[in-house]
């Protein structure tokens, strides 16, 4: 389930195994369908752009050029729509790239469409965020689900080279083989192969924390939430400004899909809140709808009280005593990570042991999925630093030592995944985070 390392050779002989000269991206208005699409053009000659109308699809490549900063992206480019232009389209396409909204239903009955003209031995990607890559096939031509995988880049793809490559159980080993090398040499992605389960590996460990944040957000309140499972403890974004970008209605989606379909021993933390179903069926979707946990009006900061779905000045809003962050971040600052850490474990009160809690469920989780949704833990670990860029569960595993970590995980009254508490056990040193190309320091940020 996890990519391997190849040699150049290996790597000529998978990339001269067939051509990709034209991609075809259904969805090319949203931001994964125009922000893969612009990744296309830097390698393919040519890119179409497909939505429900040509508007759409010309406002998909506008927003392409603008999220790359160059207009070279419209050399590569023609533009359609789903009524005009897609037979044609597919069927001379050598990649159709499907990037719709997040619905299993959508996606089958275009699908379907897709199958009726396009070439035999074209390749069918889907983008999904963790979508059963069986049942997005199920009824299709057997050739379909030959040349058919899930091709998971995450958001803006553009900037995050992470991505996951999901195989259906009819796809052809040797077509995985070549989309890895191709999205790998061509596309400068940092691949994880990952199995077919509901949210695969990178939303399957990241949304258990981020619907976690959002759970807490209820009784704590979304600003000191924020503070307390922020930068610090090892993510480039706070997790309710990240559900605020990626969208709520996204979030619900992927959070629903997981719940329904894997009843793991973390369950409870991946129900969506009920508060965030109500607004999101008022039309509270985030950054694009102007208001999610956060909104600004009249240049002044709000944030969502979600006992009373109203709205407050974010600087009204009174922080207890939480200097052990500020202490926390120092010393990252400093680049002394292991210090840092050792005042994280040592820190007292309540907040501080809420904050360990969430660590400890991030690290206790992402373990427990290994051979589930990955082979090993690398593969968690690098979609987690490439893909949603946080601190790797390893990182923070080797940072702040595998018998502490263990007893962060009791105390929180988690379960200890076997193989730390085995090397906690055997007294040995061990270190778990293995990618040569991990700057250890980028992952924790000073604030």
């Amino acid at each position: 389930m996890t990519g391997t390392s190849r040699t150049r050779a290996e790597l000529a002989d998978l990339l001269g195994s067939r051509r990709i000269e034209h991609v075809v991206v259904l969805g090319a208005n949203g931001a994964m369908g125009y922000g893969s699409g612009a990744v296309f053009t830097t390698v393919v000659p040519r890119v179409t752009f497909l939505a429900r109308t040509k508007e759409r699809a010309a406002q998909g490549l506008k927003s392409a050029i603008h999220a790359v900063r160059s207009s070279t992206v419209a050399n590569h480019v023609d533009t359609g729509d789903y009524e005009g232009s897609f037979d044609e389209a597919v069927s001379k396409a050598d990649l159709v790239f499907e990037a719709l909204t997040e619905d299993l239903d959508i996606k089958r009955r275009m699908f379907e469409r897709v199958d009726k003209v396009r070439r035999p031995d074209s390749i069918v990607a889907t983008v999904s965020s963790g979508l059963s890559i069986n049942a997005l096939a199920e009824g299709r031509s057997e050739s379909f689900k030959k040349h058919f995988l899930g091709l998971h880049f995450f958001n803006p793809p553009n900037v995050i080279v992470g991505a996951e490559l999901i195989a259906g159980k009819a796809t052809d080993p040797k077509l995985v083989e070549f989309v890895d090398a191709f999205a790998t040499k061509k596309l400068g992605r940092v691949m994880i192969r990952t199995a077919d389960r509901p949210g695969f590996a990178g939303n399957r460990v990241g949304f258990k924390v981020l619907n976690e944040a959002a759970q807490l957000a209820e009784e704590h309140g979304p600003v000191l939430v924020e503070r307390l499972v922020g930068p610090y403890t090892g993510r480039a974004m706070t997790p309710l400004a990240t559900i605020d970008l990626v969208g709520w209605e996204i979030h619900r989606a992927i959070v629903d899909n997981i719940y329904d379909n894997a009843a793991d021993e973390a369950h409870a933390t991946l129900k969506l809140p009920g508060y965030m179903d109500s607004l999101i069926e008022e039309g509270t979707l985030g950054t694009k709808s102007g208001r999610g946990f956060f909104k600004t009006e009249n240049k002044v900061k709000l944030v969502l009280d979600p006992k009373t779905s109203g709205y407050r000045p974010l600087a009204e809003v009174k922080l207890p005593d939480l200097r052990f962050i500020d202490e926390i971040a120092k010393l990252h600052h400093d680049g002394r990570y292991k210090e840092a850490m050792q005042v994280f474990m040592d820190a007292p009160g309540d907040w501080a042991a809420l904050a360990r809690k969430v660590v400890a469920g991030y690290v206790s989780y992402a373990f427990h999925r290994v051979g589930e949704v990955t082979e090993t833990i690398a593969g968690i670990d690098d979609i987690m630093g490439f893909g949603f860029n946080w601190a790797p569960p390893s990182v923070l595993v080797d940072v702040i030592g595998v018998k502490e970590t263990v007893h962060m995980i009791e105390r929180s009254k988690l379960p200890v995944p076997r193989v730390l508490a085995d090397v906690a056990k055997s007294g040995t040193s061990k270190r778990f985070y293995t990618n040569p190309h991990g700057n250890v320091g980028r992952f924790f940020v000073a604030g």
